[in-house]
Parts: C-alpha cells; sequence; structure tokens
C-alpha cells in the first residue's frame, strides 16, 4: 500500500517519504500550500525540515503551513527555532507572536508581536495585531 501527498502523488516506498529529493518536497510543499492545502503541505516541508533541519526557509514554509493548518502549537515550536536563530527576523517575531496567540499565551504574542512591530512599524498589520492582542489580554484580565 503506497501513501499519497496531498496532490495526489504516490509516496511509493511504503516508508511514508515522498519521492523526490528535498528540494522537490520543499517547493511542492510551498505550491500545496499556495494552494490552499496546508495540511498536505506540513506532511512534505515536516520532510523537508527532517532532512534540513539547519534550512530557516525549510522551517518557515514549514511554520506558515502549520499555522494555517491550525497546528498552533507546532508553528510556535518551529518559529521559535527561527527566532533562536535570529532574533532579528521581523517575520519570524511576528509569526511566533500570532502562534503564541491562537495558544491563548497571551504575554508571548504580545512580546513578540511587539519586537516585529518594532522592527517593521511600516508593515500595517504587524501593529494591528500587536494592538489586538493587547486588547485580547486586557479583556481576559478584566474578567
Amino acid at each position: 500500500m503506497s501513501e499519497q501527498d496531498g496532490a495526489g502523488r504516490e509516496w511509493p516506498n511504503g516508508a511514508g517519504t515522498p519521492a523526490g529529493e528535498v528540494y522537490d518536497w520543499y517547493t511542492r510543499g510551498v505550491a500545496l500550500h499556495g494552494h490552499g492545502d496546508a495540511n498536505a503541505a506540513v506532511q512534505l516541508l515536516g520532510h523537508a525540515a527532517a532532512a534540513e533541519p539547519a534550512s530557516r526557509s525549510v522551517r518557515e514554509a514549514l511554520a506558515r503551513a502549520q499555522f494555517d493548518a491550525g497546528q498552533y502549537d507546532a508553528a510556535l515550536e518551529t518559529f521559535a527555532w527561527i527566532v533562536a536563530q535570529d532574533p532579528t527576523d521581523d517575520y519570524a517575531q511576528f509569526g511566533l507572536g500570532m502562534a503564541a496567540r491562537r495558544t491563548g499565551d497571551l504575554p508571548t504574542a504580545i512580546e513578540h508581536l511587539a519586537l516585529a512591530a518594532a522592527m517593521r512599524p511600516d508593515i500595517q498589520h504587524y501593529g494591528r495585531e500587536l494592538r489586538g492582542a493587547r486588547a485580547q489580554n486586557n479583556r481576559a484580565r478584566s474578567a
């Protein structure tokens, strides 16, 4: 019995490893995510990240797919890895903040969203999400 990725391509070896090389997994995963299939993208990008654990571009694509697939704890962990490698990566700070917000960790969300907004004040949605997290935190504390 063979497995399939989200695009219906078979993984012929039965061991759950997709056909092709790491770059193929990455490009197919990014394409699947771009076409709205985040769960299938997570599968392929997870294989790519396991094969190339030091690749920040693979990890970022995986984190984005995890977030869009509703796997917020996994996305938080993946974005946190990127931030640990490069604390000046505003997008990773933003992603970490958004994932923390979705897991209900508002103090962590606010911290990382504030860092992202401070690094890139020109990106309006960073500030908008920070204000939303702060408002949510204020509501939670006053309830």
